[in-house]
């Protein structure tokens, strides 16, 4: 049971995260979701929306993993997916605060602020690490097949649309970008 409550604190303080910077963003105005819509590529439209698609069922199902899983991994393994989880959270919540209102769900129809700076500094997409490192807590506190065939695929989805939005920056923001690119790791480390 105190894993189950663990693993939903988890989950909630990740997701609760990505709620508050969307609300706060769309008080300001600002169109944070612009996850598969607008005026984009049908590629990327489409990947946006798979996507979208597998990160709602990754939480359907993790949900339903913590509640259904009868034989869970042994406890050493469990607690590696707790502090795995904890980074999780931390470094999301870091991402999500240091993008401050350049924060989009998608690629953005609107030239937002090149961030480089905190967790950006070591990671080019220090959010999308954290949705990854997410799935794996998850899978490594209540492992079942199910649950890893679909956060596989949720972090394949990410990973294409980290490629569509790197096209997007290297387009938008040009060599400032490309400078970024030759010393930020896609995921993480310095080159």
């Amino acid at each position: 049971m105190l894993f189950q409550v663990l693993a939903i604190a988890i989950m909630l303080a990740f997701y609760a995260f990505y709620l508050a910077k969307l609300i706060l963003l769309n008080r300001q105005s600002i169109k944070t979701n612009q996850m598969g819509t607008g005026n984009k590529p049908r590629k990327v439209l489409l990947i946006e929306r798979l996507m979208s698609v597998a990160t709602v069922l990754t939480i359907v199902v993790e949900a339903g993993s913590i509640f259904l899983v009868r034989n869970p991994p042994a406890v050493p393994v469990r607690v590696a997916g707790l502090l795995v989880g904890v980074v999780a959270v931390t470094l999301f919540a870091s991402a999500t605060m240091t993008m401050k209102n350049s924060w989009r769900v998608g690629i953005p129809e609107e030239k937002t602020s090149l961030v480089t700076d905190g967790i950006y500094r070591w990671s080019r997409n220090p959010a999308f690490v954290g949705f990854d490192l997410l799935y794996l807590s998850i899978c490594l506190l209540f492992f079942n097949i199910p649950l890893l065939m679909i956060s596989a695929w949720a972090a394949v989805m990410l990973h294409l649309q980290i490629l569509q939005e790197e096209d997007y920056m290297k387009a938008t923001f040009g060599d400032e970008y490309g400078a970024y690119m030759n010393h930020t790791a896609r995921y993480w480390g310095r080159r």
